[in-house]
C-alpha cells in the first residue's frame, strides 16, 4: 500500500497510518499578522456566535489574514470616529487648558461612543 495517496473527486492527500487512510492536512505556512482589540473580540463573537464561520476560516487558513483586515478596519473606522466626534463636540486645546476635566469627560464619552459604533458596524455582525 502507497504511503500517500490522492483523491481526484475532493482534492484531497491520504497518507496510511495504521491499515487505514486519513487525510493529510497541513497548514500553510503564513507570517503572524497584528491581532489587536477589535481583532480578538471579532474572533471571540465568531467561536461564540457562528461556529461554522470560524472553523471554516480556521481550516481554510484564512482566518488570520481576516482578523487582520478587521483590525484595520475596525481602527481606521474607530479613529475617524474620534476625530469627527471631537470636532463636533468641538474638543480642542484650548478647553483642554481652560478645564481638563470636563475634557477628559468629553474624550471618555466620545472614544466610548465611538466603540460602540465599531462595535455595531464591524465587530459583531
Amino acid at each position: 500500500m502507497d504511503k500517500y495517496i490522492y483523491d481526484e473527486k475532493n482534492g484531497l492527500w491520504y497518507e496510511l497510518q495504521g491499515n487505514c487512510y486519513i487525510p493529510y492536512l497541513k497548514l500553510s505556512e503564513e507570517e503572524p499578522a497584528y491581532i489587536g482589540i477589535w481583532g480578538q473580540r471579532h474572533l471571540r463573537y465568531l467561536k461564540q456566535y457562528h461556529r461554522v464561520r470560524y472553523y471554516n476560516l480556521l481550516t481554510s487558513g484564512k482566518l488570520n489574514d481576516y482578523l487582520s483586515d478587521v483590525e484595520i478596519q475596525a481602527q481606521q473606522m474607530f479613529d475617524e470616529l474620534v476625530k469627527t466626534l471631537s470636532r463636533n463636540g468641538n474638543l480642542t486645546e484650548d478647553f483642554k487648558a481652560a478645564t481638563p476635566m470636563e475634557w477628559v469627560k468629553k474624550s471618555n464619552t466620545i472614544r466610548n461612543q465611538a466603540a460602540e459604533i465599531v462595535n455595531q458596524k464591524i465587530i459583531f455582525l
